[in-house]
């Protein structure tokens, strides 16, 4: 393979995911642009095998885009680039090396490490080394780019991307809120790029067949004249293969939106609703402003009068929440129906100021990625354990869509209880939260509501088989048995089957 000065890599969770960042770089490396690549990978992909792909290229600078999924594979990676090929200088840059990276063994391995947002000065420690220049610093702090001098990336997406990958786009940077547990909260507020400029970017992508759209936009509703005009870029183009995702406020919806919203078609628009807590205790202890009562009425406005997938967030382990909080919490969600959950455990993001409360409230955390909380004061460890394992069940079974009409047999009406008791039913059963094979899943449901939860016997398998798209067959069961078995009574019948399709 020809030689490539400089490469741009980075390890994608999934291979849907192509880098935005990376494509920044690029767009942003002048004179050295036709002399950088870009080649990504994912996660299931060893280190050894990157390596050499990467080194087939014979580069003289390689830089690596570093995130809390990937940062112990690749510091792996690292470690053998500098073993086989010492002299590729190594820049690693992104949002898990951007704070306390003097400790970081990721950074103690790399030649060069880039903090903040790299998109001007990766170029400009390039052209230092290219050109020979001593560079003495290992650490390069960025400076916040001025959005109008930065070349978008949007040209950097080939044709494969389209078709085949999530196509991430912002028409913002920054959050102007202060939630602790996150990174945004250390910006001083959001900024937008030029709108005109952004929306001719997304025509030329959407004239090269790009139909799948996702924003990064922490707060894609903040300004409400842009975001209507952005609505209405789409709503023009609508077809029946277009797909946009915005992460939206939960409490700021006002009318214009809302009669922009509605005209989204079946399949065409996912909002993504960061609720974390409904505990305004908590909410005010991790300085994050919202109006409950206003973000779950929006909420049921949406379910019921658009026809948008909602993507709801929660967090469990916040300091100063309990289990009975969490619940109570999830229960007025779950009310509201939206189409997921989901359901994370709170992690110590790096820089986040979310560390405050770690003596306060006992927060103990997991020393290694994902830097997840293990116990508070509130919460001990095996209840952490608990959760974390309903939340992995709840992807399987709730978010995965695939028990749409027997999920409300689980969650009939005390929803969090019902569905902690399966979660550790099935635990008990199994010993493990992964690898759990769909026909293995649906038998567990159906052992879980029959024998733990006391679901009628037919009701469950008549769901079963409904969602299924075919008769589903219990475990050692024949279809003679099944035709004998008796039937349930009228009145148990009809309770159970009021809760089907409810959710």
């Amino acid at each position: 393979m020809h030689q490539t000065d400089i490469i741009l890599s980075t390890l994608n969770a999934r291979y849907v995911h192509a880098s935005l960042a990376l494509r920044y770089l690029k767009s942003n490396m002048g004179e050295l642009m036709d002399r950088t690549e870009i080649e990504e990978f994912t996660l299931d992909q060893r280190p050894i095998d990157i390596a050499e792909k990467l080194l087939s290229h014979h580069p003289r600078i390689l830089g690596l885009g570093v995130y809390i999924w990937n940062v112990e594979q690749t510091a792996r990676l690292v470690a053998l680039i500098k073993s086989i090929a010492p002299e590729v200088t190594v820049v690693i840059g992104g949002p898990e090396v951007s704070y306390e990276y003097v400790e970081q063994h990721i950074v103690a391995l790399a030649d060069h490490t880039i903090t903040g947002m790299a998109d001007l000065t990766f170029a400009r420690l390039c052209r230092d080394l290219i050109d020979g220049k001593p560079v003495p610093n290992k650490i390069h702090t960025s400076a916040t780019p001025k959005l109008a001098e930065l070349e978008l990336p949007y040209r950097f997406y080939e044709d494969v991307d389209i078709n085949d990958r999530f196509v991430y786009v912002e028409a913002s940077r920054g959050c102007p809120f202060k939630c602790e547990f996150c990174l945004s909260a250390l910006d001083k507020t959001a900024w937008p790029f030029d709108l005109d400029r952004f929306l001719n970017e997304l025509d030329l992508l959407y004239q090269r067949g790009a139909r799948h759209f996702r924003f990064v936009d922490r707060t894609f509703n903040l300004n409400i004249k842009k975001s209507a005009r952005i609505l209405q870029f789409f709503i023009d183009r609508l077809d029946d293969h277009l797909f946009v995702h915005f992460e939206v406020i939960p409490d700021h919806l006002p009318q214009q939106l809302k009669a922009l919203l509605t005209k989204f078609p079946p399949g065409s628009l996912q909002l993504e609703v960061g609720i974390q807590t409904l505990n305004p205790s908590v909410q005010a202890l991790i300085s994050r402003r919202q109006n409950n009562d206003r973000a779950l009425s929006n909420l049921h406005w949406l379910r019921a009068n658009t026809h948008a997938h909602i993507h709801t967030d929660l967090i469990f382990g916040l300091p100063g929440e309990d289990v009975q909080s969490f619940a109570r919490g999830f229960d007025r969600l779950i009310a509201l129906r939206p189409h997921e959950i989901q359901l994370g455990i709170l992690k110590r993001l790096r820089g986040s100021t979310i560390v405050r409360h770690s003596d306060t409230y006992a927060m103990t955390y997991n020393p290694d990625p994902p830097y997840n909380v293990l116990s508070t004061s509130l919460v001990d460890f095996h209840s952490m354990q608990r959760i974390s394992r309903f939340s992995r069940y709840w992807d399987l079974i709730a978010n995965s869509g695939r028990f749409k009409r027997t999920l409300p047999l689980i969650l009939d009406d005390d929803p969090f209880l019902r569905f902690l008791e399966l979660s550790d039913w099935i635990y008990a059963e199994t010993r493990q939260t992964h690898r759990i094979a769909v026909n293995r899943l649906f038998d567990l449901v159906y052992g879980g509501l029959t024998r733990l939860l006391q679901a009628d016997r037919a009701v469950v398998i008549d769901t079963l088989s409904r969602d299924r798209g075919q008769t589903y067959w219990p475990p050692g069961q024949t279809p003679a048995a099944r035709r004998m078995s008796p039937a349930p009574s009228r009145k148990r019948q009809a309770r159970q089957l009021r809760h089907i399709g409810g959710a």
